[in-house]
């Protein structure tokens, strides 16, 4: 597990050794400087994805900026550990994966109220892929030009270098999981 504090001090003092402000670092690794500076003070966990953002805007690797745990081969995420975002339209986020340095693996789980559009999501680099598996309610999955309609239990894989978008059409709010194994960062984040 990824000690917050420990992760933020890290982040600023290469920051700071590179005469860096944290406006300069956001640009530099396309994050906010809201979420800089919460990672930095120890209040936010970043995905993986965000973490190699601020790896290649420092100009790093990503080890140099999570440190090994003693163990590495069990690592614990408790349940109030896990970062959930609430976004724009009423949906919410939940990274369930702790975050393991050379690893692009994250497991989400999000929450689409009913008639919520999540949008459309850039594509990541070639190589990577995308499962999902709907919990609960039906998703409306977009991938390229495809549209994919998916009940209750139904699962799906897709490449996942085209841009692809999740919306919840029915009545009734839609839980899904995606795993994501990313191959670099992009622009956009997993749905």
């Amino acid at each position: 597990m990824v000690d917050l504090v420990v992760l933020g001090a890290r982040l600023q003092e290469l920051r700071h050794s590179r005469a860096m402000t944290l406006q300069e670092l956001a640009e530099a690794a396309d994050v906010s400087v809201s979420m800089l500076s919460s990672v930095e003070r120890g209040l936010k966990a970043p995905t993986i994805v965000v973490l190699g953002r601020i790896a290649d805007g420092l100009g790093v690797p990503l080890a140099d900026l999570v440190a090994q745990p003693e163990d590495s081969r069990v690592i614990v995420r408790r349940a109030f550990e896990q970062d959930t975002a609430d976004e724009p339209g009423g949906w919410r986020r939940t990274i369930l994966t702790p975050v393991i340095p050379g690893v692009n693996f994250e497991w989400i789980r999000t929450v689409l109220p009913a008639g919520c559009d999540a949008g459309r999501f850039a594509a990541y680099a070639p190589g990577s892929h995308e499962y999902v598996v709907v919990e609960s309610g039906t998703l409306r999955l977009t991938v390229g030009d495809r549209v994919v309609e998916l009940d209750e239990g139904d699962s799906v894989y897709f490449a996942a270098d085209a841009d692809h978008a999740y919306a919840n059409a029915g009545p009734v709010p839609c839980a899904y999981h995606v795993a994501a194994l990313i191959m670099r960062s992009r622009a956009a984040r997993p749905g």
